[in-house]
């Protein structure tokens, strides 16, 4: 049988995870926003709106849920930090060379019509 202490332990425990999962779902979210906020901007592809996040939070060592806190609210009259602005401009414009020579190489390798 468990202690009326380790039941408020439990209890606690439980408490914290609860509080915690509600963080990472309400993270998720946002950052999935900040993902579309990306490509729309960027006007990239879904499968490169993941990483450019990623890279800006790399290189700017801002953590990743702020990142999108940023880029969620920059539309609507926010203002990004100057170093993840230019570490998104950066991004974007390496992910659209990386397009644009995947398009090249893919046109050059296609068979003539």
């Amino acid at each position: 049988m468990i202690g009326r202490d380790e039941q408020a332990d439990q209890l606690t425990a439980l408490q914290e995870e609860v509080t915690q999962l509600r963080r990472a779902v309400v993270s998720h979210a946002v950052v999935d926003q900040a993902i579309g906020v990306v490509i729309a901007t960027g006007g990239l592809r879904p499968e490169q709106g993941w990483e450019i996040l990623r890279q800006v939070s790399q290189h700017t060592n801002v953590k990743l849920r702020d990142v999108a806190r940023s880029l969620v609210l920059w539309p609507s009259g926010g203002r990004l930090p100057d170093e993840v602005r230019r570490a998104l401009s950066a991004a974007v414009a390496r992910a659209r060379d990386s397009v644009s020579t995947a398009d090249r190489q893919a046109l050059s390798c296609s068979p003539p019509r």
